[in-house]
């Protein structure tokens, strides 16, 4: 007489459990301390947030009166078409000319065969990204200040009027974009590097003994083998397009007022507002906006690509 096999005891908890849980618990206590426990402020959005007695923030924010969408009512201001077309376009234009630029460089790079020069190389490139926009806003103003800096200094030595740049809007566009290329390629360079590296070399051997030319094993394998990468930096770019980076439209500019046409954006519109009008709800109200929108955005982009390609959709 046969008797069925006994199915293996799963116990619930054990030593090694115990010891696994307890390196996870310092990164789950940081997520839920530093991620989740700051999304219950949203309330914020909805209330007329005013100092009470005592002035704790608990009390602060259970006495301050409801005022259900009023905080949102920024996006009526005259103003708002303008920092709303500011954000989309510049952080549409970015995200398609970082992820060629980078990926173009992360090719070249991996095709130095001196490992000093590479380094080297990968080195200058991502120290950039390290710097604060506040330092990064002065290398910009010794090319730009209108006293002494190196562009306007060269028009007047060839007898030219040097040109205001801090109160001429018409350049900005271009001089954000090169600030915001010169900081961040070298980051996604560093990343589609590594996806490179990860490629299998025999693939490579495989196509050049095909007859494969340089540019054609990059088309077939190098970009196929990177393909993952690209699509998750994609989508991440895209969930933040409707969020500025604050520092490089703030302090590059020098928040100059005659150049809000093509650099009011909407994060520096609540910070403005804020430091005059101190109104906490509507900053967090445009807050909420932006990650609302870049969740849809995320989700948006992700069922894309699980159309497309159900193995590079992040879920």
């Amino acid at each position: 007489m046969m008797y069925p096999a006994k199915a293996p005891s799963r116990r619930r908890w054990n030593k090694k459990n115990f010891w696994l849980l307890t390196m996870a618990a310092p990164g789950a206590i940081w997520l839920l301390l530093i991620r989740y426990l700051p999304m219950l402020g949203v309330v914020i959005s909805f209330k007329d947030y005013r100092a009470q007695k005592p002035n704790t923030f608990w009390n602060n924010l259970i006495k301050s009166e409801w005022v259900g969408l009023k905080n949102f009512e920024f996006l009526k201001s005259p103003s708002t078409a303008t920092m709303i077309r500011n954000t989309l376009l510049y952080n549409a234009v970015w995200i398609v000319l970082v992820l060629v630029i980078a990926v173009l460089f992360a090719v070249m790079m991996s095709e130095l065969k001196n490992r000093f020069m590479a380094k080297a190389y990968q080195t200058m490139m991502f120290f950039p990204y390290f710097l604060s926009w506040v330092v990064a806003s002065y290398f910009v103003l010794a090319f730009l200040d209108p006293t002494s800096g190196m562009i306007p200094s060269i028009q007047k030595s060839l007898g030219l009027k040097p040109t205001q740049f801090y109160m001429t809007k018409e350049p900005w566009p271009i001089i954000l974009t090169i600030s915001n290329l010169w900081k961040n390629v070298g980051y996604s360079s560093v990343l589609y590097l590594a996806a490179i590296t990860g490629i299998d070399t025999t693939l490579y051997e495989a196509a050049a003994v095909d007859g494969a030319t340089k540019p054609q094993q990059v088309w077939h394998v190098t970009l196929p083998g990177i393909r993952p990468m690209i699509i998750i930096l994609l989508i991440m770019s895209v969930g933040k397009i409707f969020n500025a980076d604050f520092g490089l439209f703030y302090n590059v500019p020098q928040n100059s007022g005659p150049l809000y046409p093509v650099t009011q954006v909407i994060d520096t519109y609540v910070y403005n507002t804020y430091a005059n009008t101190h109104n906490m709800g509507m900053s967090s109200a445009a807050g909420l906006l932006q990650s609302a929108v870049g969740c849809l955005c995320i989700i948006m982009t992700n069922a894309i690509v699980r159309r497309l390609d159900a193995e590079s959709s992040l879920f």
